[in-house]
């Protein structure tokens, strides 16, 4: 799953599809009879002027179209609209009546390791408290696996993903926590996707146990200088058993120096620093976001800081859920994310993750939808996805559904159909 950092856009809708300059026009193909297509768009959706139609309910924020098409050329969007207004192309798909929405973007994983937890997770549920050192046993495995293990680990992972309508992911370092192991999982991950963060900041190893700021000393020189050419962001697991904030914010400041944009696990099993240093440190996203204060929440309200909510993490330990609703009314910028992993939160499933944000977390489905496409471009600072508008990536997911609505109100039900990334059906 390929997918580069763009942000490129048109300033306007077109009102018919146009091949770039190239001596070879792009086929243009028009995916029409969509029941209700989710553009995140306002400008496209219900009461808007280029929609006959206005409907209450959540077309401001979805920028839903009722009886809609979208017209795809090349990797990119052309035309959205209402399917009687689509005009002629080469190719036409009928989607029979489903919905259509962005490909999911998936801003948070943890995907470059070996070995099973399986152990861990039943003791767990039969009562044994979820702590950050379990990650050991990960970098235990990881560190003996071969090159390609790791690499058919990442790719088997990501087809799982894609079947579940996710077109870009984010993922991670972390289970090496040497110079040498960090950075050829950061070598494996960016043969999949472009989306890749250094966290040589997962855990202190059990090598340096006894000397902590050794360990820092390590991630912030020769641990970031291997990596860094491989990544586009820098991360650190800022709580106790973990960093502290004076490490983090080191960490973090290194990265930067290198060129790398931060992200941040922040109060996932405490309240601590990690998202209003986040914030102070322009963050890209501040990750988990379970333990928060008023002050948390303002400062997330104030910056640019996008929180990113992981429920996977939540239903697979028993802990607190994120309050989302509480986020959302101060205004914060939220997403959705599988925080997909063998420790936490082993799922690759997008709509599982929705349901859950609806059902315990006080998200709407249509909040939880916009998260986990729109919000999850906004975590990873991109325009380019997350929406269905004239400019954007075709990046789209079709569903045996009429309705956005039903990943939520159906959990647990197979309802992508079809997958499109880049203009191409991949599913």
């Amino acid at each position: 799953m390929n997918t580069g950092p763009e942000t490129r856009n048109s300033a306007a809708a077109t009102s018919a599809p146009t091949s770039a300059n190239s001596a070879v026009a792009t086929p243009a193909t028009a995916i029409v009879n969509i029941a209700s297509l989710v553009t995140n768009d306002p400008s496209l959706g219900w009461g808007s002027p280029r929609s006959s139609k206005f409907e209450s309910g959540g077309g401001s924020l979805l920028g839903l179209i009722r009886d809609a098409a979208v017209v795809v050329e090349g990797d990119r969007v052309v035309w959205v609209g209402e399917s009687s207004k689509a005009p002629a192309t080469d190719n036409r798909v009928d989607a029979g009546g489903r919905a259509v929405i962005p490909g999911f973007v998936d801003s948070h994983s943890h995907l470059v390791f070996a070995g099973d937890r399986t152990a861990e997770f039943n003791a767990r549920m039969s009562g044994r408290p979820y702590e950050a050192g379990g990650i050991r046993t990960t970098v235990a495995a990881t560190r003996a696996a071969s090159d390609e293990a790791l690499s058919a680990n990442v790719a088997r992972y990501l087809r799982e993903a894609l079947a579940q309508g996710t077109t870009t992911f984010e993922t991670k370092s972390g289970y090496g926590l040497t110079v040498e192991d960090e950075a050829r999982a950061l070598r494996i991950a960016a043969e999949h996707t472009d989306e890749v963060t250094y966290l040589g900041a997962h855990i202190v190893p059990p090598d340096y146990a006894d000397d902590p700021a050794a360990y820092v000393d390590l991630v912030t020189g020769p641990m970031l200088d291997a990596c860094a050419p491989y990544a586009r962001w820098v991360d650190v697991f800022c709580e106790k058993g973990a960093f502290d904030g004076d490490q983090a914010r080191a960490i973090l400041t290194a990265g930067r120096a290198k060129g790398l944009h931060p992200r941040v696990h922040a109060n996932q099993l405490s309240y601590g620093p990690g998202v209003r240093l986040a914030v102070e440190l322009d963050a890209a996203s501040a990750d988990h976001c379970t333990h928060l204060t008023d002050a948390d929440v303002d400062a997330l309200a104030s910056g640019d800081t996008v929180a990113t909510l992981l429920p996977g993490a939540e239903f697979s330990t028993r802990a607190e859920w994120p309050n989302a609703r509480r986020l959302l009314d101060a205004g914060v910028t939220v997403a959705l994310s599988t925080d997909c992993n063998p420790g936490s939160s082993f799922t690759s499933s997008v709509p599982f993750c929705i349901a859950l944000a609806v059902r315990d977390m006080g998200m709407t489905p249509d909040e939880a939808v916009w998260s986990a496409t729109a919000g999850g471009a906004a975590a990873l600072r991109r325009t380019d996805i997350g929406r269905l508008a004239p400019g954007t990536r075709a990046d789209l997911t079709l569903l045996n559904a009429p309705s956005h609505v039903h990943l939520a109100y159906r959990p647990g039900v197979p309802l992508v159909s079809e997958v499109w990334r880049r203009g191409v059906r991949v599913v």
